[in-house]
């Protein structure tokens, strides 16, 4: 069976640390459900723009949040094709992962057939490569030689098999994922698609193993903002010890920086406990409402004036923006109306 080769570094305890911290943090923190469900729609924009990025993908973010809500774009077919699938795929993870009890080659291959579907032939697409294959750099020089195409069955099995073994079960989630990342890379076990596939992959075992931020983690960005640390990070690895220590380091600090962004974000948008009991599930924020009650957690109070310049209206709708997030109960009015009247949290 497969036995990963690591050292448990002070800086990855360090980083794990300050990962447990933020996750509870956010896990705390009492968020509008309307302003959660923004939160996940932004995430899933994120991930599937940053990972078919980082593969030669040419749909802006603003382009793939179009598709995902299901507008017409003007775009080369493939581009779209490679979007839609990968959310295809990231939805399979989010309705599928919790309950996957075992991980198993099939659900490797399932990942790739979504992935993959209408892009690889119907022969590849969902099939593991039956012939050898190289690590290309942009200079066209061999930088990574992955095992042989008959090996890879037998490799995918024991990774499964260690992913489903207490040794596994029983590490800090991030680890788990973070080493499950690399060896499925190392492995290249498909045509095309592999990178996409690992990432999806490591998303899923932080289902799996429960290590719930409520869908608003993302870890693409982080390997796309710098795509030459990402694959230094994956060549830092010696070929003949595997020792993957300074994969590790690299792939917990991601989640660290990561988990630290959106606890931010998650601490401009929060409430008190009081306030969400009150308003409940029944109201919904529109965009401009959000970053309203974002620019207020932020300096204390806005303006009429602030909101129609932060989000780009005449004043007579940010006005009505406003008073109707104080009708909900958000916000509440300083001063008579004019110029140096305010609106501070409720």
């Amino acid at each position: 069976m497969y036995k990963p080769n690591y050292q448990l570094t002070n800086k990855i305890v360090k980083f794990i640390a300050e990962i447990s911290a933020a996750r509870e943090a956010i896990l705390d923190a009492p968020i509008l459900p309307s302003i959660e469900k923004e939160l996940k729609l932004e995430a899933l924009i994120s991930r599937t723009h940053h990972s078919t990025s980082i593969e030669g993908n040419r749909l802006s973010k603003e382009e793939v949040a179009i598709i995902v809500s299901g507008g017409k774009l003007e775009a080369r077919p493939k581009d779209k094709k490679e979007v839609l699938n990968y959310i295809a795929a990231l939805k399979f993870v989010d309705k599928y992962g919790p309950s996957i009890k075992q991980m198993t080659p099939a659900v490797v291959l399932k990942l790739h057939g979504l992935i993959t579907k209408g892009i690889l032939s119907a022969r590849q697409s969902g099939n593991f490569r039956d012939k050898m294959v190289y690590v290309i750099d942009s200079f066209g020089r061999t930088v990574f030689t992955p095992p042989k195409d008959n090996e890879v069955p037998h490799l995918v099995k024991d990774l499964c098999a260690w992913l489903n073994s207490k040794e596994a079960m029983g590490f800090y989630p991030v680890l788990t994922a973070g080493i499950a990342h690399y060896e499925f890379v190392r492995i290249h076990p498909f045509i095309d698609g592999n990178g996409r596939v690992g990432r999806a992959l490591a998303t899923l075992i932080l289902y799996k193993l429960n290590f719930d931020i409520k869908d608003f983690f993302t870890l693409d960005d982080y390997y796309n903002e710098d795509r030459a640390s990402y694959y230094a990070a994956l060549q830092s690895v010696d070929p003949e010890s595997i020792d993957i220590t300074q994969w590790l380091e690299y792939f917990v600090e991601g989640v660290m920086v990561q988990i630290n962004r959106i606890k931010k974000e998650v601490y401009e948008l929060s409430v008190d406990k009081h306030l969400k009991e009150k308003i409940g599930g029944q109201k919904r924020l529109s965009g401009r409402q959000i970053e309203a009650f974002k620019c207020v957690r932020r300096h204390g109070k806005i303006t009429v004036g602030e909101l129609a310049a932060l989000t780009k209206v005449v004043t007579r709708t940010a006005l009505r923006d406003l008073n109707k997030m104080r009708e909900m109960g958000i916000l509440k009015l300083i001063g008579k109306t004019g110029r140096s009247a305010y609106y501070e949290l409720a």
